[in-house]
C-alpha cells in the first residue's frame, strides 16, 4: 500500500514539475477551461471469471488548464464517471449475468504536454470518490436490481491516467486510459464475489473551451 501511495504521489509530482519547471516561457494563469463529456468503457477483471464484458457508460464534467504556456499546462478536471463490469457466473447448467454499476466523482490531475496547437499528451493520475453502486442481474436464478451498501466497497479510488487530445479550435476530441491501483472490495462478502478487482476505464471525450 505504501508503494502505491508513492507511485501516485510521484505521478502528481511529475505533473507539477513538468509544468512549473519549463524554460522561462511566459505563462498564463488559465488558458483553456470548459465542459467535457463522452463515453466510458470500464472493466473490473474479476478473479476466476472468464466470461466478462465491459460496462458502457459516460463521463461528464468540467476541466481547466492552469500555469499554461506554449509547451505545457497543468490540467485539472472534475468529472462524474461510471465504472464497473458485466460478468457471467455459471454453475453446472445454470448461468447468471451480473452487472456491477459503480458511479464515481473523479478528480484527474494531469500534465498537458502540447504538440503545437493541434494536439496534447495528457499524463498524470486521478483520485475518485464512490457516490453509489448497484448490481443488476438476470438469468436462471433471479432477475432484478439491488442497491449495494457502500460499506462493502472502498469509498475512494486512485490510479494512473494517460491519453491524447486533438484540438480543433475551441473543441478538443480525445481518448484516455485510467488504471486503478485500489482493490475496491472492502468486506469479506464483496471480496468473495469480486476478489481483488480494480477499476479499469477507457474514455473517449469531446471538450469545449468556454474561454475567449
Amino acid at each position: 500500500m505504501k508503494m502505491k501511495y508513492k507511485i501516485v504521489s510521484a505521478l502528481f509530482g511529475m505533473a507539477l514539475i513538468a509544468v512549473c519547471s519549463m524554460e522561462r516561457a511566459e505563462a498564463q494563469t488559465i488558458k483553456r477551461a470548459g465542459i467535457k463529456g463522452g463515453l466510458n468503457v470500464s472493466n473490473l477483471y474479476i478473479d476466476d471469471i472468464h466470461d466478462e464484458d465491459a460496462r458502457i457508460g459516460t463521463n461528464l464534467g468540467f476541466y481547466g488548464q492552469v500555469l499554461s504556456n506554449d509547451a505545457a499546462a497543468l490540467q485539472l478536471e472534475l468529472l462524474y464517471s461510471t465504472k464497473g463490469a458485466e460478468a457471467m457466473y455459471t454453475a453446472g447448467t445454470l448461468s447468471q449475468k451480473v452487472k456491477y454499476n459503480l458511479n464515481y466523482i473523479d478528480l484527474p490531475v494531469l500534465a498537458a504536454l502540447k504538440l503545437g496547437k493541434s494536439a496534447e499528451i495528457h499524463l498524470g493520475g486521478y483520485a475518485s470518490y464512490l457516490l453509489n453502486a448497484n448490481i443488476s442481474y438476470s438469468g436462471d436464478l433471479a432477475n432484478g436490481t439491488d442497491e449495494v451498501d457502500k460499506d462493502h466497497l472502498k469509498s475512494y479510488d486512485y490510479g494512473l491516467s494517460g491519453g491524447v487530445g486533438f484540438n480543433f479550435g475551441a473543441v478538443q476530441v480525445g481518448g484516455r486510459y485510467n488504471y486503478g491501483l485500489v482493490k475496491i472490495a472492502d468486506s469479506d462478502g464483496a471480496r468473495a464475489v469480486i476478489g481483488d478487482s480494480k477499476n479499469s476505464n477507457a474514455q473517449l471525450y469531446i471538450a469545449f473551451n468556454l474561454l475567449k
